[in-house]
């Protein structure tokens, strides 16, 4: 998995591509894109990896994604299309962030209608050891890698959509 600092990377490059999301909502995506990994507390109850209910399983895939966006996009009332839709990517990316590790084993996208995981075919991010020991000696290692696979291409989208933006807002 990337790390917690790294998660929020998707919704922070998304963002730009949302016409005047309010700040309050683009704080709640990048916080929401890390939930999934509340799933790490069923180590601690003895709950195998493998479960629906272990790590990467049901918190990672897709209904819990939209689930939780539905959930979360309610006082967006006003907006709620668009503040739905930007939540379920930001939870969505969570997942898919974790499919593009070079460890653990897979993503529950489908979780509870399948209960197989997945990798996408192409695996750069180094995976993230889970807990603050084991994280500390990687912890240069993946980073780096973090900042090359997830933070530098958010922040080539992020760029492009804030010029997108300032483009349509200039032939109005």
């Amino acid at each position: 998995m990337p790390t917690i600092f790294t998660h929020p990377a998707g919704p922070l490059g998304l963002a730009p591509w949302f016409r005047r999301l309010p700040r309050s909502l683009i704080i709640l995506a990048a916080i929401a894109s890390s939930i999934p990994d509340i799933d790490v507390l069923a180590f601690r109850y003895h709950i195998p990896y493998e479960s629906p209910l272990g790590h990467r399983g049901f918190t990672h895939s897709l209904p819990f994604a939209i689930t939780l966006a539905l959930l979360l996009a309610l006082p967006y009332r006003s907006r709620f299309a668009r503040a739905f839709t930007f939540l379920f990517l930001a939870i969505a990316s969570h997942g898919l962030l974790d499919a593009m590790t070079n460890g653990g084993k897979g993503v529950g996208f489908f979780i509870p209608f399948s209960t197989r995981r997945y990798f996408l075919p192409w695996r750069p991010i180094r995976v993230s050891p889970i807990g603050a020991t084991n994280f500390a000696a990687k912890a240069g290692a993946v980073l780096r890698s973090e900042l090359l696979w997830v933070w530098l291409p958010f922040a080539i989208v992020a760029i492009a959509g804030m010029t997108f933006t300032r483009m349509r807002r200039a032939k109005s």
